[in-house]
């Protein structure tokens, strides 16, 4: 195994939700991958993801990031970024270059990095005229930041199989059990480690809901996520305030039932 230590940065997409452990903690892509990586590398492999959901990417860059470069990683996965474009007043092209930034870091320690181009989010959110380009213009970046560094792109726009509603959580932004598991398996076949079949297989595509019953879907899901979600942007509020790093240091990939 070339990788010793792994370190996870970024937001909700990599701290794991919406993919709960039996205790209610978020398991996600990044445990299962380190998971799998612990089994090849043996018991001195060390698994840390500082992670926090509604972060956004100067705070990871500020915070998560110099904490874990000095942890001197082999592998640091680094998703963020996905928050500021969904805000109103976002620069993508600033985000992209602090992004860059960030890579070049990365690299520049000797660690490999991963990095990800999102699926599309915006194919079941409103605002999609504004937030689709947004998305576009950030994935075509991050890919010419991958090729640019020699960073692992785990390209999960290319994967049409995110486009079923199934790989998402009910709140429409976060992954799902099985969208978690397949992302964990795009990112371990490309690191060219042995992974379980299982775990790019994805639900049946449901039926569509008629009409009335899709739109009264739609104003519950407002009233739940949107709405709080709104008064949070307009209070300077995020869903991560009180949150800390669910593995804040080094330390083995233990846990059973992952």
């Amino acid at each position: 195994m070339r990788w010793r230590n792994f370190v996870a940065v970024g937001d909700s997409f990599s701290e794991g939700m919406d993919d709960p452990y039996p205790d209610g903690t978020f398991r996600g892509w990044a445990d299962l991958v380190a998971t799998r990586l612990a089994a090849e590398a043996g018991p001195d492999f060390r698994y840390a993801n500082l992670a926090i959901r509604g972060r956004l990417l100067p705070s990871v860059t500020a915070d998560q990031l110099p904490a874990a470069l000095a942890m001197q990683p082999d592998l640091v996965s680094f998703a963020a970024g996905g928050n500021d474009i969904l805000r109103p007043r976002c620069e993508p092209a600033a985000v992209c270059d602090s992004f860059h930034d960030s890579i070049t870091r990365i690299r520049a320690t000797g660690a490999d990095a991963i990095v990800f181009r999102f699926a599309d989010v915006t194919l079941r959110l409103p605002g999609q005229r504004v937030m689709g380009p947004r998305v576009a213009y950030m994935n075509a970046r991050v890919g010419e930041t991958a090729a640019q560094t020699g960073a692992y792109l785990i390209d999960l726009f290319a994967d049409d199989e995110f486009r079923n509603p199934l790989l998402w959580s009910i709140d429409r932004l976060h992954l799902s059990e099985a969208g978690h598991r397949r992302t964990a398996a795009h990112v371990l076949n490309a690191l060219g480690v042995a992974v379980d079949g299982d775990w790019m297989l994805v639900p049946p595509h449901p039926a569509p809901s008629p009409w009335l019953l899709a739109r009264g879907a739609d104003l519950r899901w407002a009233g739940r996520y949107l709405a709080p979600w709104v008064k949070r942007r307009l209070t300077g509020r995020s869903s991560g305030d009180l949150i800390t790093a669910k593995r804040p240091s080094l330390a083995p990939m233990v846990r059973e039932d992952a």
